[in-house]
């Protein structure tokens, strides 16, 4: 009996401490592990690319790679393992929580954080530049520790409609944009203007960073590029705009329902252990401070004082 037990409270062990549960204090610490180590190979990746740095210090940074992609492997393995405990055989068994997370975004990320340094081994010849930019997508597993980046996608995704009509609207104001600025100073600046394919990446710029980095020549000219960058602030604003309600209706959804589980854990006056780390964790997941939570709970009991 011990022996069928203890594997699977293993795995649940080691599943909560890697998705950062309040239960164990050593999760945290995981996290800043993990965390530390991202951080230091993007900056080897990044002082690598240096020549004269190269040159230098080539075998620390081929040591530092070995041990790091060891360590991402490590993490690999045991986040997969270990997640074969998160359903029971008659929700799907294990395959079905190892699969979730081989699939998910999170688990792309980990796999394409070990996935350069194999590539080397097995495709020597491959271009090192492109390995180096795929070593640098390391930095996206800090995203799993971000709540509110994490908050932020959700936010877009949520809103993705909006987005979808504003990226229209910008497509239209580029190629009405480019055209007319073909026409207008197509003749006079044939090397930037001579056809609107050339226009459109004028266009392209002058909206998203103001510039085109082309001076108009004929006052048509100045009049549409003058029009095309006010255009650029406006979707700027809208886009800030549609953003920022995402995020603020995001919060609010959070907080309404981390309110709806703190009211059914009040509601028979006793908080039990098992209660409080649910809700430790959704604090820490929602990323709410001690005093907001204080304050919930305060106005709970109030409203529970006053109706008895």
């Amino acid at each position: 009996m011990t022996t069928s037990v203890q594997p699977q409270s293993l795995q649940q062990t080691v599943m909560e401490v890697l998705d950062g549960s309040p239960k164990h204090s050593v999760s945290r610490y995981v996290e800043w592990v993990i965390t530390v180590v991202v951080l230091v190979n993007c900056s080897a990746v990044i002082l690598d690319s240096i020549p004269e740095v190269h040159a230098e210090h080539k075998d620390f940074f081929h040591e530092l790679e070995f041990w790091s992609v060891m360590f991402f492997t490590l993490e690999y393995v045991l986040r997969v393992w270990s997640l074969g405990a998160k359903f029971a055989a008659a929700e799907g068994g294990a395959w079905k929580g190892r699969r979730s997370y081989i699939l998910s975004p999170f688990g792309l990320i980990d796999f394409f954080a070990t996935m350069p340094f194999y590539l080397h081994i097995f495709f020597p010849g491959l271009d090192l530049r492109i390995l180096r930019v795929l070593r640098l997508l390391r930095i996206l597993k800090l995203s799993k520790y971000n709540t509110a980046l994490q908050d932020l996608f959700q936010a877009v995704y949520a809103e993705r409609r909006a987005f979808g009509s504003a990226a229209f609207l910008l497509l239209i104001s580029t190629v009405v944009s480019a055209s007319l600025m073909h026409f207008a100073e197509g003749h006079e600046q044939p090397e930037a203007f001579g056809s609107i394919p050339h226009a459109i990446y004028w266009a392209i710029v002058t909206i998203t960073a103001g510039y085109g980095n082309v001076e108009p020549v004929t006052k048509a000219g100045e009049v549409i590029a003058l029009l095309t960058g006010f255009l650029g602030v406006c979707m700027a604003a809208i886009m800030t705009g549609i953003v920022a309600s995402a995020f603020s209706t995001q919060v609010s959804r959070k907080k309404s329902a981390y309110l709806v589980q703190l009211r059914k854990v009040l509601e028979d006056g006793v908080v039990s252990d098992a209660e409080r780390s649910i809700l430790k964790k959704l604090q820490t997941q929602y990323r709410l401070s001690d005093a907001e939570v204080q304050k919930m709970s305060d106005e709970i009991l109030a409203a529970k004082a006053s109706k008895s």
